[in-house]
């Protein structure tokens, strides 16, 4: 018997306390923090852990700034607070970036009030931070920032956030549940429920489940059913009969340009000028991203993309605030869009829809989480496991439980990282380890990517020549990688990979296309694959970079 059969062997056969729909960040945070205590725990996600929202952010661990100037004084404490916890367990995905906030004379705050506002930025957090931010002159400024727009320009703090890998700290989150028993189960998709007794009103104890590989189908028991599909979540609400709509969803939108095209050393906030929202400009390694929009959506969240009109929002600001850099859209190597799944206020204009979170208990034994962000997202899990648990009080008792201490306990590639956050060191450790198989980019891509779980991989290289090969003569990634993503991280497709796992599909020239048939080809091996699945394989791969091309065809303005 298969690995994929004995999953569903076990979800089908095992009576737990608490069924997660949904694989992105709450989802799996709310696992990690579930299973941690001490409650048996399975996670069904209808596509990849991560898929949704999860791994299409801006990429940022970040108190929010701008949510001070609206008075969300709350959810700015929480998020500076969780931005220092998610620094000391993940400390390999959660990096320590500069931002600069130009305020030029057209801009709408002022920069004394700027000014002001980071000292109450940082007060919240007791000034446990990098470092205590500063400020530039025009002048300064220009020294910094050489492309950044000297016209209007009024001066510029410098200030720290985060940057992270959002797709691996969701994926992390998952196996930490997984190695503390949760089942996390991917592409499998929630059909239908079960009421206690077949009673039209009777408590929820479980949901019908469809493999979407296999058509195998089954109910997975649970005395909580806890919905955080995110963008999803009214789609999953009408499958339990529950009418109307919690949610308000908004997409976003990002381009990925060649680092070289627009070199900034620091992450910039600007007011775009056409609305005066924020936006941000990132560097990336050797890319920069740009975005991001905020406009409302009402299709499948599963296709959601970038249009001509996007893209074009975005290099308008560009076009006036980085004038020299003259970036066009041929420069354009990759887009990505996602939903926040924001929950419905009645705000007019998108912007104002609160980043809160709330949990809504809809029936006796199923609850809904909506809102909120992926900086907040442990707290949140806390929040929802301790709804959790007075639900399961009421439904039979609680087993023995222990604390879950998510706050102090580390992400898997935070265990054996170094203490002083030294990446070139464990890029060191981890060239050492593969014996002169891999070269030091590749070392670092590997640390930087997995953590300390990166020196294992290059280990594994040693004795791997195949492995080692690169995947393109311009980049780090090896062939090997694919192992790890199949053996260690749940990619059951090319897309898992190519996406999820390597983010090739963003930072690739021509988004991975040229490695393809090759990833496939190990993945066919490890898998199983026939001939016809693995051209499937490709083709699927190859829609989605169509679909994150699609904006192309409309005509820029």
């Amino acid at each position: 018997m298969n690995a994929r059969l004995e999953s569903n062997q076990r979800l089908s056969t095992t009576d737990y306390d608490l069924v997660v729909i949904g694989g992105g960040i709450t989802g799996c945070g709310v696992a990690r923090d579930a299973s941690r205590r001490g409650l048996k725990v399975a996670v069904i996600e209808a596509r990849d852990v991560g898929f949704g929202t999860s791994s299409r952010s801006s990429k940022l661990i970040h108190g929010g700034l701008r949510y001070l100037e609206q008075g969300e004084v709350g959810l700015v404490w929480e998020a500076v607070n969780e931005r220092r916890i998610l620094r000391k367990i993940a400390p390999h995905l959660v990096n320590e970036q500069g931002f600069l906030f130009p305020i030029f004379t057209t801009s709408p705050l002022k920069l004394w009030f700027l000014k002001a506002g980071l000292w109450v930025y940082e007060a919240l957090v007791l000034f446990r931070v990098h470092k205590i931010h500063s400020s530039f002159n025009p002048k300064k400024l220009a020294a910094l920032e050489p492309l950044l727009a000297t016209e209007g320009l009024k001066g510029s703090p410098l200030y720290w956030d985060c940057t992270t890998d959002d797709a691996r700290l969701t994926l992390e989150s998952a196996l930490d549940a997984k190695a503390n028993g949760a089942e996390i189960a991917t592409y499998r998709k929630v059909v239908g429920f079960v009421r206690k007794g077949g009673d039209a009103d009777g408590a929820i104890e479980g949901v019908e489940v469809k493999d979407s590989f296999s058509g195998e189908s089954f109910v997975v028991k649970g005395r909580c059913i806890v919905n955080a599909t995110g963008p999803w979540s009214d789609r999953t609400r009408a499958i339990f009969g529950l009418q109307g709509k919690k949610l308000r969803p908004t997409k976003g939108i990002h381009v990925v340009v060649d680092f070289e095209r627009f070199p900034i050393r620091y992450a910039v906030v600007l007011h775009h000028p056409d609305d005066g929202r924020i936006l941000f400009a990132v560097p990336w390694g050797d890319r920069t991203y740009i975005g991001t929009t905020d406009t409302d959506y009402e299709g499948d969240p599963a296709v959601v993309a970038a249009t001509g009109e996007d893209v074009d929002y975005l290099l308008r600001s560009c076009d006036r605030f980085f004038p020299d850099a003259q970036l066009v859209r041929d420069d354009i190597i990759a887009t990505w869009a996602g939903l926040r799944p924001l929950v419905s206020t009645g705000a007019e204009k998108e912007s104002d829809v609160s980043r809160e979170h709330e949990i809504f208990e809809e029936h006796e034994g199923l609850l809904t989480i909506a809102g909120g962000k992926i900086t907040t997202y442990r707290r949140m899990s806390k929040e929802v496991v301790d709804r959790c648990l007075k639900v399961l009080g009421k439904r039979g008792g609680l087993p023995t439980l222990h604390d879950a201490n998510t706050h102090t306990s580390p992400l898997p590639g935070a265990v054996g990282w170094a203490s002083d956050d030294d990446h070139m060191g464990m890029a060191k450790k981890a060239e050492e380890a593969a014996g002169g198989a891999i070269e030091p980019d590749t070392a670092q891509f590997l640390v930087n990517q997995y953590g300390a779980c990166g020196v294992e991989i290059a280990r594994r290289l040693a004795n791997d020549p195949a492995g080692s090969e690169r995947l393109f003569p311009d980049r780090p990634e090896v062939l090997g990688v694919v192992d790890w993503a199949v053996e260690n991280e749940f990619a059951v497709t090319l897309s898992d990979v190519m996406i999820r796992r390597t983010q090739i599909f963003f930072k690739d020239r021509n988004q991975g296309l040229d490695a393809a048939e090759k990833m496939a080809a190990r993945m066919a091996v490890l898998l199983g694959w026939d001939p016809q699945q693995t051209e499937k394989e490709v083709a699927d791969y190859r829609q989605e970079v169509a679909l994150s091309r699609a904006w192309q065809s409309d005509s820029a303005e």
